[in-house]
């Protein structure tokens, strides 16, 4: 009912819009009679020109909108929303002294957005509905702030002609027009907001030449409206309204119109050079950046050399690795990694330890994971991970720093933990951090001189010449110093009996801590049982 409403509307709006422009330039003599007759023709194509021109804007809108695809699955809900017999319960709702028409309450809304989307929390569904009722395709009656509620509040569906799949891009003398026509209905629903006064006022400003124009259109459109019937009216009204609420929204709301520059340009980027492979979505589409469309003969060969590139692959290997390898590796890293996740490894519920990190709103595990006391064995297995891990753990690290200076090669992990630091230092504090450093690692009369090779010394010398403000002039030799540690120092580490203790003596602490709750729980039995042999009345 509301889209034949709007089809009519949209008719009589631009017939007073002609209209309000004839009276305008008729002033002109011959050339307003030759206006006259151009807008009969046109009026008289009938609906033929204007499907036309709105199939085209649909295909426009295809081409170089990015949200397009977002748009056809919300519009596919709403269909189903309107479906009469298993959508959602639209009804006129009797008042005291009128009629609500065409509307629906929330908890309506989200009981069928539960049932029909299966989804199994109601939050989920009133996040899911307020994101369709921001792109305005349905709206709260009584308000410009386009949310929904899970109460008895009343909504109303768009018409088809207001989706944003339409690509609107409605000017600000179109919002001048309406703005004006509000002012000349006395109703108490129409009345301007604040910040709608505001833009009128800001509008009247902007226009002020053409003003008198834009009065004559709104004063027409308003002839319009009286004309019809008042319910029609009443959701024409709410729907034009919720249309700019979209367009033209409350200060302090999202205004979903704008479209990322990112994906607009993603969608119009052309191919670099003729040798880049095309892909399969780049091949058959004009819009993907060819200059020329690709005919049938050779689209079908480029799907033929895609399916035997992926064929090949398939059968044989990806990047150089076999797929059994590559599945292999993913069950490794799982396997290696399960136990660290509370998500696939729920924490044992029992004293001491903290909560799920990722169902509870509690710091307390994260907490425990950065203390350098009492490390769970669970850590330090982590540490033969990869070198990484072990530095990332400040246990970890303090731990590798003291065999590193048995080994008389501290000198290392000191040098690379200042190369660390130089990149987050401030701006000013840079030059005085690098010159520091040069000093103390790899200066002639250096302190802890590092052994690193020619190539790297040779590297960071000229970079020390010629840019000494560079906070990332030492990379290269941090780089090489990092491998001396992976490939030679590390392995070591986990093969010493200083990493064996370390991990055997948190072993003891867990079984300890175990064999003393036993033993604490033992004790209670036998005090308890003591107490009642000596009170025989407290047995009874």
């Amino acid at each position: 009912m509301a889209y034949s409403y709007t089809r009519r509307h949209l008719k009589a709006l631009s017939e007073a819009s002609n209209s309000a422009s004839a009276a305008s330039g008729g002033g002109g003599g011959g050339s307003g009679g030759n206006n006259n007759n151009n807008q009969n023709n046109n009026n008289n194509n009938g609906d033929g020109n204007n499907s036309t021109q709105q199939n085209d804007s649909i295909n426009h809108c295809e081409n170089w909108n990015p949200n397009q695809i977002v748009y056809n699955k919300m519009e596919q809900i709403i269909e189903k929303m309107q479906d009469e017999q298993t959508g959602v319960p639209v009804r006129t709702v009797k008042s005291f002294m009128s009629k609500i028409p065409s509307v629906f309450n929330g908890s309506d809304l989200i009981a069928w957005m539960m049932r029909e989307l299966e989804l199994d929390d109601q939050q989920e569904a009133l996040h899911l509905a307020n994101l369709m009722a921001s792109h305005g395709y349905f709206f709260p009656i009584d308000d410009h702030v386009l949310c929904v509620k899970a109460d008895n509040t009343f909504y109303r569906f768009q018409t088809p002609y207001f989706w944003p799949s339409n690509c609107w891009e409605p000017e600000n003398t179109d919002y001048a027009v309406y703005l004006c026509k509000r002012t000349m209905q006395n109703k108490t629903r129409l009345e301007l907001a604040d910040y709608e006064a505001e833009n009128l006022a800001r509008l009247q400003k902007m226009f002020s030449r053409k003003w008198e124009f834009i009065f004559m259109q709104a004063e027409a459109q308003a002839k319009v409206d009286k004309k019809r019937d008042k319910l029609e009216r009443k959701v024409l009204d709410s729907q034009e309204r919720a249309f700019w609420d979209v367009h033209r929204p409350v200060p302090g709301s999202v205004n979903t119109t704008e479209i990322d520059i990112k994906k607009a340009c993603r969608m119009h980027k052309p191919l670099k050079s003729s040798k880049v492979k095309i892909s399969t979505h780049l091949a058959c589409s004009v819009g993907g950046g060819r200059i020329s469309p690709v005919n049938e003969g050779e689209k079908i060969e480029i799907l033929k050399r895609e399916c035997d590139s992926l064929r090949i692959r398939l059968d044989h290997r990806i990047g150089g690795v076999k797929i059994s390898k590559i599945a292999e590796s993913y069950s490794t890293f799982y396997e290696q990694w399960a136990e660290y996740d509370p998500f696939v490894t729920p924490l044992e519920p029992s004293k001491g330890t903290p909560p799920n990190p990722w169902i509870n709103d509690s710091p307390e595990f994260w907490e425990m994971e950065r203390q350098t006391k009492d490390v769970p064995c669970r850590r330090v297995r982590r540490w033969a991970f990869s070198l990484k891990e072990l530095l990332k753990d400040q246990a970890g690290r303090e731990q590798f720093f003291k065999f590193l200076e048995k080994e008389f090669s501290a000198e290392n992990l000191k040098f690379w933990d200042a190369v660390q630091e130089l990149k987050c230092v401030h701006t000013k504090d840079v030059a005085s951090k690098v010159q520091e450093i040069w000093n103390e690692y790899l200066g002639p009369d250096a302190n802890c001189p590092i052994n690193i090779d020619s190539k790297s010394y040779e590297i960071t010398k000229k970079n020390m010449e010629n840019n000494p403000n560079n906070r990332w002039i030492f990379d290269e030799a941090a780089g090489h110093v990092y491998q001396l540690m992976k490939n030679d120092s590390y392995p070591r580490y986990l093969r010493s009996d200083m990493y064996k203790e370390y991990l055997n003596g948190t072993k003891k602490k867990t079984s300890v801590k175990g064999f003393r709750g036993v033993i604490f729980t033992a004790k209670k039995v036998s005090d308890q049982l003591t107490a009642n042999s000596n009170n025989p009345s407290s047995l009874t």
